[in-house]
């Protein structure tokens, strides 16, 4: 058992520190898990994951909200935004019991290939903050965004960060900065609400799930005090980087197997 714990505060750190820059240590993290763990229930699996991820960026928000630059953050708008993808990822969250998360895989799969082929054709995307949407329009957009990946992310999880920063560098007209911390702080509240339903119907592991938090807490520390450090340009190859992977592990997942 203290190797499966090493090696998972190790993939938990991982995790953390991609997570805190760009999105997507579900990718790493939560495979590593299912392949270290393989006795334990997939929902409880889900569960123990979800305090790692949580304490991960919950930190990464706060570096990035404490940091020297001040961010150029909608308030209203991602505010609104977090509150309604919270209640929906309490939704997605019962639904992991009920419904086939192999449907949603060819659907995600062809987002991350779309957000990658938009990411690297547009040389200049996410490197100026330029929001675009505003008044009604911006707030219908928000609760749309956050009700879709809200669910998606109680429900299956993994790129869920990464779907954020593409929206609010897309949709939105943020820079990768202004995106990645606007990205946590609605990821906070996903992880919020669906950690509630886990935790309240017992399915997860604390003796795994606090060893595990501490690491990805460090790791999303660094991660997130090198975005800043490095500035847009890194994020978004980084960014680029992630989402290949993430089209390679779900390309495999869907049609390798």
């Amino acid at each position: 058992m203290t190797t499966t714990l090493f090696l998972l505060g190790f993939f938990a750190f991982l995790a953390g520190f991609i997570d805190a820059i760009v999105g997507g240590g579900g990718l790493i993290q939560l495979p590593a898990m299912l392949l270290l763990l393989p006795g334990v229930p997939v929902p409880t699996v889900f569960g123990t994951s979800k305090v790692a991820g949580l304490s991960g960026t919950a930190v990464a928000l706060h570096r990035y909200l404490s940091g020297p630059e001040k961010l150029a953050i909608r308030w209203r708008t991602v505010s609104l935004t977090a509150l309604v993808a919270g209640g929906f990822a309490l939704l997605g969250a019962r639904a992991v019991s009920h419904l086939h998360k192999e449907a949603v895989r060819p659907l995600v799969l062809g987002l991350l290939v779309l957000m990658a082929i938009y990411t690297f054709w547009r040389k200049d995307f996410g490197s100026l903050h330029a929001p675009r949407l505003h008044g009604r329009r911006e707030i219908i957009t928000g609760i749309v965004l956050g009700a879709a990946l809200g669910f998606y992310d109680g429900f299956f999880g993994p790129g869920t960060g990464s779907l954020l920063l593409f929206a609010f560098v897309g949709l939105f007209g943020y820079d990768f900065i202004a995106a990645s911390a606007s990205a946590k702080l609605v990821n906070v509240a996903t992880n919020v609400t669906s950690l509630f339903y886990f935790a309240s119907t017992g399915q997860v592991l604390y003796k795994v799930a606090l060893p595990m938090a501490v690491c990805n807490m460090l790791g999303s520390t660094l991660g997130a005090r090198l975005a800043q450090r490095k500035g847009t340009g890194f994020v978004r190859l980084l960014f680029l980087g992630v989402v290949s992977a993430f089209i390679l592990k779900l390309g495999w997942d869907t049609f390798g197997a």
